[in-house]
């Protein structure tokens, strides 16, 4: 061949060589890169920052369907543990949108935790987030459905309840006026006009405090909660009526916490000593203990008191349930202790169970979600 026709096919054709080799660089380049986004476990910019202060939940899942990063809403509905979503509808709606790439929005009813039988309404959207991640996210639509419930029953609840000591108020009025010259009958029917009045205001501030429970908004700032301080707020407030009988108030146990209402959580348990209290002999020994066993945290409050009968074990969670008056120290309960304790049990996705034999003592127990401060810290939740 022609050396002056050689030289120009020798440099187009390496010309040619060289564009090829920079084509395959680049898109090994690429496709480098897109692998190391796949591999970086890094949330995407700015997403660390809106789950920590988004009060509904928020969670971000990896291919693996691990939850790599959920905001404290998260958490406190019960949707993530151990990293990875807890209910299998929302695992679904992940799949789904990981599969089609096209956002879903939906409407489910879920289980507030792994125990009991309180339920949650959540509006759910999930959508990808960049290549690797899912976002999901959720707002509690609970309200809606419990709205017209919690009306109903606070209705129900005053007619029912507060009938008696206002119908006792009026008697004792009248009875005071008949006995004005008599000063003894005077005093009695003053002391027990102040006894009806006291137990009318507790009624009313039990029965607003049960129908808040009953509302969406019962956990409007859920934390991380130290079981061990809820012992201890419980027990320092009972312990002017347990010393008055001589009563002696034993707490320990295992560490835990749990993510919920510190102060409903005080609540709840108060009402389980005091009950206990309220039904034991004088001299004995009421326990309050935690144990910690397989991501159930209970608080149980065992007393030595006069027990409660097997056909009444079922109703003591009922509204305005008393068990035989005779039984108790103090007859001026409401009646509505138990099924406050019921109600906060069940907003932090726990339930509440007893033991009983009539003549040895009752045992109550409230069981609860464990939350890890390990994992929570992990995740993102703001402490």
């Amino acid at each position: 061949m022609d050396p002056a026709t050689l030289v120009p096919l020798a440099l187009a054709f390496g010309v040619l060589i060289g564009a090829g080799v920079t084509v395959v660089i680049f898109f090994a380049a690429r496709r480098g890169q897109d692998a190391a986004d796949v591999v970086n476990t890094a949330v995407p910019d700015g997403v660390d920052q809106v789950l920590d202060t988004l009060e509904s939940a928020g969670v971000v899942i990896d291919p693996s369907n691990t939850v790599v990063k959920a905001s404290p809403g998260a958490l406190a509905f019960g949707l993530v543990w151990n990293r990875a979503l807890v209910h299998p509808e929302l695992i679904s709606m992940v799949d789904k949108v990981r599969r089609t790439g096209e956002p879903i929005t939906k409407e489910v009813q879920l289980a507030r935790g792994p125990i009991g039988e309180a339920s949650i309404y959540l509006w759910v959207r999930v959508a990808r987030l960049g290549a690797r991640y899912v976002l999901l996210i959720a707002e509690d639509r609970t309200e809606g459905y419990r709205l017209e419930e919690v009306r109903r029953d606070f209705v129900a609840n005053i007619s029912h309840e507060l009938k008696t000591p206002i119908g006792a108020v009026g008697l004792l009025a009248e009875a005071l006026v008949s006995a004005k010259d008599e000063p003894e009958q005077v005093k009695k029917f003053a002391k027990r006009l102040t006894k009806e009045s006291e137990r009318l205001a507790k009624i009313t501030q039990e029965i607003i405090q049960l129908s808040r429970l009953q509302a969406a908004d019962a956990l409007t700032k859920p934390a991380l909660v130290d079981v061990d301080s809820v012992l201890a707020l419980a027990v320092d407030q009972n312990r002017v009526a347990a010393d008055s009988h001589g009563i002696h108030l034993v707490s320990g146990g295992d560490e835990a916490y749990v993510y919920g209402d510190e102060a409903l959580l005080v609540v709840a348990l108060h009402n389980l000593v005091a009950n206990a209290i309220q039904y034991s002999p004088d001299n004995s020994r009421i326990g309050i203990g935690v144990s910690n066993v397989d991501g159930i945290v209970e608080i149980a409050v065992t007393d030595q008191g006069v027990g409660i009968p097997d056909d009444e074990k079922d109703r003591v969670f009922e509204r305005f349930y008393r068990s035989d008056p005779a039984r108790s120290r103090n007859t001026g309960g409401s009646g509505l202790g138990l099924s406050i304790v019921k109600h906060v049990a069940q907003n932090h996705g726990g339930d509440v169970r007893v033991w009983s034999q009539p003549g040895k003592g009752s045992t109550f127990t409230i069981r609860l979600p464990e939350a890890s401060p390990a994992t929570a810290a992990s995740l993102g939740a703001a402490q």
